[in-house]
């Protein structure tokens, strides 16, 4: 899927590990994007909560649109490491063609990578006991759930690397 998607053609050529975690990016997070799924349809997935109210009508589509928006931005970041995100794209008005400025994605992937961080990134002190975590009927719905939204975590500080990666080689000096 990813192969078809053009990566390199940059104006100089991106690390080696910042191609390979771009590339891996969507797979990185896609477990937890299907692990998702079944509560569109009222699966609970092993999770205890009582208080838990019905899923509303609208519940399906947002959950299927949650990770499908998942998806597309961790295979948005395969532009900071494209020749695609260095040039404003013909569809972007008054833009199209021009050079995109180096901090425009700096400034992007770090509040995206920070916003990240905080939403996935302290999943592990819910683990440890330190923050509340939602129960589990058993200890094996609990391991699947974190072995499918473990990796989530890494999502945001691959994105700031990426980020990082990009502004310096967009911003380093010709010798």
């Amino acid at each position: 899927m990813l192969k078809n998607i053009p990566v390199g053609d940059t104006e100089r050529p991106a690390p080696r590990w910042a191609l390979r975690l771009a590339k891996a990016l969507p797979f990185i997070v896609l477990p937890h994007c299907l692990w998702r799924l079944p509560f569109a349809f009222g699966f609970e997935m092993g999770t205890v909560d009582p208080a838990r109210a019905p899923m509303p009508w609208w519940g399906t589509p947002y959950v299927f649109g949650l990770s499908v928006t998942t998806e597309a931005l961790t295979i948005l970041t395969l532009g900071l490491v494209s020749g695609w995100g260095e040039v404003y794209p013909r569809w972007v008005p008054l833009l199209r063609g021009r050079r995109v400025p180096p901090p425009v994605p700096l400034v992007a992937t770090l509040l995206g990578g920070l916003t990240l961080f905080g939403l996935f990134g302290l999943q592990p002190l819910a683990w440890v006991g330190l923050l509340d975590e939602v129960g589990f009927s058993n200890g094996w719905w609990e391991a699947l759930a974190r072995v499918c939204i473990g990796p989530a975590m890494l999502w945001g500080p691959i994105t700031i690397a990426l980020g990082l990666a990009y502004y310096r080689r967009r911003t380093a000096r010709t010798g």
